[in-house]
């Protein structure tokens, strides 16, 4: 990636920052760490995104100083918002120079379909919040209407001539927004139920009016039968179709998706499709109020690694949002990198609606920026190993309710993100997961846990309550049972990530307080020191990688 002389030399005042700061390090690990970090920095390794309004930053002259200072290396300014040109593209080259000028980089955001609710914070009342009149509203399979996250033409049409609008005046990565998807909300079986859709799903699977009773029966019921699964294919064409007519239109710019929280196929978004280009991993707590729990750390992180499946490191963006914009305080916001840095999103997008963060967030952002910047040379390109096994079947993505098994991310073992079902070790599965008897087969060595009652039945499911003291009395089971497996040897919640071939182990404190904890490596038990909420990397866990599961 391109970066001018004044930002290269910022980031290395970072990367000789945080060095400074290592002093419980070795001096040896103190030099490499800050090689690594300003060649990370050098090469745009880890990069820094806000997303913004022009109207924010015309309501704040000093803004531009204050974020680039704080290490936001991308500004994304909003632009063509479901149908109207809310921000004009003379305004937005406007602004591309003084971001520029400002040492950082200008992209466009658009909004391709809309949000049925108020999703941006408007700084004024002035942004329509549903597209205009002649685009079409979508039927959900009640019969209810609602605008946004619906493809009726001239949605596409319209989207394409917007994009090459964007490019003409020069612009060369955009992203659609808030979300690309077919879905009103997490959990939601999408598609528009409209007559339209109906008959051409009739039409193009040749069935009749049984198979249309089947289907709303079969999404009632979030039963993934047959026609189902061919309804969800066809949501997922007309979304891909709608993607790949604006990548078509501009062919020299790099397009990109924002993916909700766990979101997939049953959203129209066929994750598969979307492995190229730049993709925004899903998240969802933007607030104290649900990012505080441990669950809702985990939950988050959860959503990240599952997207992180499809996502090239280089092209993964997180979605570090704070809704509304004073919802997340200081320390629980630049806590939210640490998603980026344990999934290797080289990209973590600052988000807030079309205002901005507070100026007290900027502070604490500048200084997770640094920690960050330093840290994530380390971890790049390594994958996380372990026995826990993280997996997100088929079954949730075509009729889950979004709600994961990921608490046990917040018990100090080790795990691994699985493309298939994985044949050895310990998965927490999600409700409709439980429910799949394909998952599972006789002679693997594969433990599946489901939350009590999930199951309903399905064998070879043993029932585990999903709380804390519930999963500390299972890890004081299964500690016998890790072998040399690092982890931490106290019931706190930590995330503990392994990188056998970077021999180290990244901690991740899940509480508000200070904690010490005990590593277990190998004989020995070192003392760990995390600040509340805070990250640590330790070096030196030289220990065999366990077998692929």
């Amino acid at each position: 990636m391109r970066m001018d002389r004044r930002r290269f030399l910022r980031s290395c005042t970072w990367a000789a920052a945080c060095g400074a700061g290592l002093s419980a390090m070795g001096a040896s690990m103190r030099r490499a760490q800050a090689a690594d970090a300003a060649e990370g920095a050098r090469m745009g390794l880890r990069r820094f995104h806000l997303s913004i309004s022009t109207d924010a930053l015309e309501a704040d002259e000093e803004l531009l100083d204050v974020v680039s200072a704080a290490g936001v290396t991308d500004v994304w300014l909003a632009g063509f918002l479901y149908g109207h040109w809310s921000y004009p593209i003379e305004s937005l080259v406007a602004w591309r120079g003084r971001v520029e000028a400002a040492g950082m980089a200008a992209h466009v955001i658009t909004v391709p379909l809309g949000h049925p609710g108020d999703s941006l914070g408007a700084m004024h009342g002035d942004i329509p919040l549903t597209p205009p009149s002649h685009w079409r509203m979508a039927v959900g399979p009640d019969g209810t209407q609602y605008s946004g996250t619906s493809l009726h033409a001239p949605a596409t049409e319209e989207n394409v001539a917007a994009v090459r609008a964007i490019r003409d005046a020069g612009f060369r990565e955009i992203f659609l927004d808030d979300d690309f998807r077919l879905a009103p909300s997490p959990s939601v079986v999408g598609g528009c139920f409209c007559d339209e859709h109906k008959a051409r799903f009739l039409d193009a699977r040749g069935y009749g009016e049984p198979e249309w009773e089947d289907l709303l029966d079969a999404v009632q019921q979030r039963d993934p039968r047959p026609v189902l699964r061919e309804w969800v294919a066809f949501t997922c064409d007309e979304l891909t179709g709608c993607f790949r007519a604006q990548q078509a239109a501009v062919p020299d710019v790099a397009l990109g998706i924002m993916v909700m929280y766990l979101g997939s196929e049953k959203a129209g978004i066929r994750l598969d499709d979307y492995r190229d280009v730049p993709f925004r991993v899903g998240e969802l707590m933007f607030s104290d109020a649900t990012f505080d729990p441990p669950k809702g750390k985990t939950d988050e992180l959860f959503s990240a690694l599952f997207h992180r499946r499809y996502a090239r490191p280089e092209l993964a963006y997180s979605e570090t949002t704070a809704y509304p914009v004073a919802q997340l305080s200081p320390r629980n916001l630049a806590a939210k990198l640490a998603v980026s840095t344990i999934t290797d999103c080289r990209n973590t997008m600052l988000m807030s609606g079309l205002t901005t963060f507070p100026r007290d967030r900027w502070d604490p952002l500048a200084s997770a920026i640094r920690t960050h910047t330093a840290l994530h040379p380390t971890v790049a390109g390594h994958r996380p190993r372990g026995p826990f096994k993280h997996y997100w079947g088929e079954a949730e993505r075509l009729v889950g309710d979004d709600n994961p098994f990921s608490l046990w991310l917040a018990m100090g073992i080790p795990f691994e993100v699985c493309d298939a079902p994985p044949t050895s070790g310990w998965t927490f599965l999600g409700d409709a997961d439980a429910r799949d008897p394909g998952l599972g087969a006789k002679g693997d060595a594969a433990t599946w846990f489901a939350r009590p009652g999930a199951a309903r039945g399905t064998p070879g499911r043993t029932e585990q309550p999903e709380d804390l003291e519930a999963l500390f009395a299972l890890k004081e089971r299964l500690l016998p049972e890790l072998g040399a497996t690092p982890h931490v040897v106290d019931a706190t919640p930590v995330v503990c990530a392994w990188y056998p071939s970077a021999e180290g182990v990244l901690l991740w404190n899940q509480t508000s307080d200070a904690r010490r904890v005990g590593l277990r490596v190998g004989n020995d038990v070192r003392e760990i020191s995390l600040d509340a909420l805070g990250v640590a990397w330790v070096d030196d866990v030289r220990l065999p990688a366990p077998p692929e599961a």
